[in-house]
């Protein structure tokens, strides 16, 4: 055999072995998720108790025989007075609180271990979340800690680590986006290790949630667009993958509508309580979608980026969206058609590759008119291999996506969000 013919069959040996592994890792991967999406339907899944004003919450508290409650927020909140009216309330109600204000736009470890020792310090037995995504998790994270005592926030990584009730949490968001009001996730940044990762359990589905767009309304212009379209990634991630139900595919649908017909009017005009108050109900139907069907790569690449560069979540997503969308091709063609259909963006009669391709430029559309870059300054080169690392630990095998990345389509993801003139 010459030397050329025995190269050519090394190579192709090596080609179908990696083939090979390649299949048998998808087929891991759905097996792990079949098998996942059978046990879900045994889990105690509910949704959080829906409040319009403060009152009927610290009413709600006070029913309870709850005497002090511990309130996490941060200092942007506090600097606002956005906590203003939730104090008065508990104090008509003489209910005694303390306040944790130094939570991180990316939750830390940290925080939650700070939050939970003044939880013990002051006596408290319930939480009142008061932010964004970051508040909400690191109020989450100090319920997981109280029911897992013996268990290290890192220990709960993971799915279903919890498992035990956690004290009362009541969420108020200030933001229309991470939906983790509704949601069972909570996500936190190790700062020792820049490590970014979820603790998903229906242990850490808040019991009430205030959807009061009077506390959206002084969200900067920049905040209001990239936490909107954290929830329109939340939306297209439940729409698209495979751990849907009837239900989650419905509150996709209706998240994905209200974001298009009102995320830009809220952008442009602050003070629109009705474009607020719908956006709130958008990232709400979207963190509940999610919290069952799940999200997928685009937030995977979003977690890498914010755990290294502690890029905002939201922006982070706005930026990866379209990409992700765009790799995964055909495969998604008939969703994104029915998304599109339903928030009235293109006509039914129009082809599903078409429709698809004008859904995905709407959003790039949307990004362009609120400012939403369509690179990531912060990323370097010279991270990529670490950061497609940690992407796939997250994806892989847990989000039924469309198409189970591989380096190859992560390393392509990342290149294409890399400004090379920032270099």
């Amino acid at each position: 055999m010459s030397v050329q013919k025995h190269i050519h069959l090394e190579k192709h040996i090596l080609v179908d072995s990696e083939s090979i592994k390649g299949i048998l890792y998808r087929i891991y991967c759905r097996t792990y998720q079949f098998c996942f999406r059978c046990a879900a339907v045994f889990l105690p899944w509910r949704r959080p108790e829906i409040l319009t004003d403060i009152i009927p919450l610290a009413e709600k508290i006070k029913g309870k025989g709850i005497s002090k409650v511990l309130i996490v927020t941060d200092k942007g909140l506090i600097s606002l007075g956005l906590h203003k009216s939730l104090i008065e309330a508990l104090k008509s109600m003489g209910i005694l609180y303390s306040i944790y204000d130094k939570t991180l736009t990316n939750p830390s470890i940290d925080n939650i271990e700070e939050a939970l020792q003044l939880y013990y310090d002051k006596g408290c037995t319930a939480i009142v979340a008061l932010g964004g995504g970051s508040s909400i998790d690191c109020a989450k994270g100090v319920g997981a800690r109280i029911a897992r005592p013996k268990k290290s926030v890192s220990q709960m990584r993971g799915q279903l680590k919890v498992l035990r009730k956690i004290p009362f949490l009541a969420t108020i968001p200030t933001t229309s986006g991470s939906g983790s009001e509704g949601s069972l996730a909570a996500v936190i940044t190790d700062t020792a290790t820049h490590d970014k990762y979820a603790i998903n359990d229906t242990a850490l589905i808040p019991r009430c949630a205030v959807l009061d767009p009077a506390f959206t309304v002084g969200l900067p212009p920049d905040v209001t667009a990239t936490t909107g379209m954290d929830a329109l990634a939340h939306a297209i991630e439940a729409y698209i993958g495979k751990s849907n139900t009837e239900q989650t595919r419905e509150d996709a649908c209706m998240a994905a509508k209200l974001i298009f017909e009102n995320l830009y009017t809220a952008y442009t005009d602050g003070k629109n309580l009705t474009a607020r108050k719908n956006m709130q109900k958008a990232a709400y139907l979207a963190g509940v979608s999610f919290t069952r069907a799940y999200v997928g790569n685009i937030h995977a690449i979003a977690h890498s980026l914010g755990g290294k560069y502690d890029t905002p979540h939201g922006f982070a997503n706005a930026v990866i969206m379209p990409y992700v969308l765009d790799a995964y091709g055909s495969l998604i063609y008939r969703q994104l058609t029915e998304m599109s259909n339903y928030a009235c963006l293109a006509g039914p009669l129009e082809p599903e590759k078409e429709t698809a391709e004008a859904f995905i430029a709407n959003i790039r559309e949307l990004n362009v008119k609120m400012n939403i870059p369509n690179k990531i300054n912060d990323l370097k080169r010279d991270d990529i291999p670490k950061l497609i690392n940690h992407a796939l630990k997250e994806a892989n095998p847990l989000y039924p996506v469309p198409k189970i990345f591989d380096w190859n389509d992560m390393e392509k993801i990342y290149y294409s969000i890399l400004n090379t003139s920032a270099e």
